[in-house]
């Protein structure tokens, strides 16, 4: 192994082990909340389990957080379950003089900061096969036990290296927006392949589909009925406790090939820098214009303030949001074309649709070919539906009935904003998110003008690195 490689992860790792002073003080005050919370638990004949990473040492630092799972007898209903969970969660951010708020998952849960560390409550059932679980989050306390079981502690820094060489390439984390690698995902990867190292060597070999399986629950003859199984999963890392379950089912394509590159990139060119996130200045107006001269699209923006609802549910809306868009826009009778389109949200106040138009603009004038002459029921249809509206026509062409007709829609820009003045209802009805329809009646705004995408850029610094970002998109071979 050449020298540069550990001289590397000699220095990240100085940077990403916690502190004896951080470990300390997060250990101190789980041990705490444990024993509240074992005393609260024992009210309903739960128990409390101390998750995350924190518990097998693979946490990075800044990352002050852990969770305490109750495991509720499983008996309980559903109801039973979420009024004791929230019951007993309240009541320990209590003692322990914390913040909380109610979150939502499959179940609502209790989430704060107690001495400045954010602390998640969550309830489960208690069951005791995991083929049997009443909720998701039931399988995590099945989680805990096999990674204590099967990755040591003298294996927590290759985790920490994956975690931390993902995190600053931006594909770290299974969540709707980033549609990564979870940290249960790179935990297994290095207890299937031991090293970081041998996880990027091995993933230099992964193609599309591939098939990780820990526990030998199947056999080669079996991947074709996984491939059934997972469809469209780009990566399919069977879970060591469910052999029903993809663990890496939200890792996206895109992120996917973001990572062989990366590994490829770190073993033919190690450096400590692929291990930090790379600094970005938002666009400024002089890159905004030359983008544009050398592409010569049109930037369509539909800005809108994004409904309040956890970034779970708000990132995948928005996404459909845009496809709906698309859709619209490229209708046969329309004949708008998006080159590509992309979307932003501060999760806050501001949600972008960016649309790049290939054909914004459109002549006046449409032609519509009916059918062939010979077709005498089609024909005459088509010549009572045009005889009076056509500019041209009806005239034959060809064999077909031709009428050339005045277009409703000459821009893009246009036929969004008519499309999006519509009620909540239509626009439900039109395909689009409802949570999106909700809050496109109470205003949206659609943006081209150079000027206002700037000042968008100068109010949120994360926009305008977004837009940079979306006009250099990375080679992935």
């Amino acid at each position: 192994m050449p020298k540069n490689y550990q001289n590397i992860f000699k220095q990240v790792l100085q940077q990403v082990r916690p502190k004896p002073e951080e470990k300390k003080k997060i250990h101190a005050l789980a041990n705490k909340v444990l024993k509240v919370a074992k005393l609260e638990a024992k009210r309903y004949k739960a128990k409390p389990l101390l998750a995350g990473s924190l518990t097998r040492d693979t946490w990075l630092p800044g990352k002050m957080e852990f969770d305490i799972f109750i495991q509720f007898p499983s008996k309980l209903t559903e109801k039973k379950l979420e009024e004791y969970g929230l019951k007993a969660g309240k009541a320990i951010f209590a003692k322990m003089n914390g913040n909380y708020r109610i979150a939502y998952a499959q179940h609502p849960y209790v989430s704060g900061e107690i001495d400045g560390i954010r602390t998640d409550i969550v309830p489960c059932f208690d069951v005791k096969d995991p083929s049997k679980l009443k909720s998701a989050v039931d399988r995590t306390p099945f989680h805990v036990k096999y990674i204590e079981k099967h990755l040591p502690l003298k294996l927590s820094d290759e985790a920490r290296l994956l975690k931390q060489f993902m995190t600053a390439n931006g594909i770290y984390g299974a969540d709707t927006k980033t549609q990564g690698f979870s940290g249960y995902v790179c935990e297994l990867l290095i207890i299937k392949y031991k090293k970081f190292l041998e996880v990027l060597r091995a993933s230099t070999k992964w193609s599309s589909g591939e098939k990780i399986d820990l526990e030998k629950f199947y056999t080669k003859k079996d991947y074709p009925h996984l491939k059934k199984q997972f469809p469209n999963q780009i990566l399919i890392l069977i879970d060591p406790t469910d052999k029903s379950r993809n663990t890496a089912a939200a890792v996206s394509s895109f992120n996917f090939f973001k990572f062989i590159k990366l590994a490829k990139t770190f073993l033919s060119s190690p450096s400590s820098e692929m291990f930090s996130k790379r600094k970005m200045n938002p666009i400024n107006e002089n890159e905004l214009i030359q983008q544009q001269v050398r592409r010569r699209t049109e930037l369509i923006l539909v800005k809108f303030n994004p409904p309040d609802v956890v970034p779970d549910i708000l990132w995948p809306q928005l996404r459909k949001f845009a496809d709906r868009l698309q859709s619209i826009l490229e209708e046969i009778q329309y004949e708008f074309k998006v080159l590509r389109k992309d979307c932003y949200t501060n999760e806050k106040d501001l949600a972008v649709v960016l649309l790049e138009m290939e054909v914004s603009k459109l002549p006046l004038i449409q032609k519509r070919v009916g059918p062939k002459v010979f077709d005498l029921d089609d024909s005459k249809r088509f010549l009572e539906k045009y005889q009076k509206v056509a500019l041209n026509g009806p005239f034959v062409e060809d064999n077909f009935w031709v009428a050339e007709v005045k277009r409703k829609f000459i821009s893009a820009r246009e036929k969004i904003q008519d499309s999006l003045k519509d009620d909540v209802g239509t626009l439900k009805a039109k395909g689009v998110p409802n949570k999106i329809a909700e809050q496109l009646v109470k205003g949206v705004e659609i943006i081209s003008e150079n000027s206002k995408i700037m000042e968008l850029s100068k109010n949120d610094m994360n926009f305008g690195i977004f837009i940079k970002q979306y006009f250099e998109q990375e080679s992935l071979i």
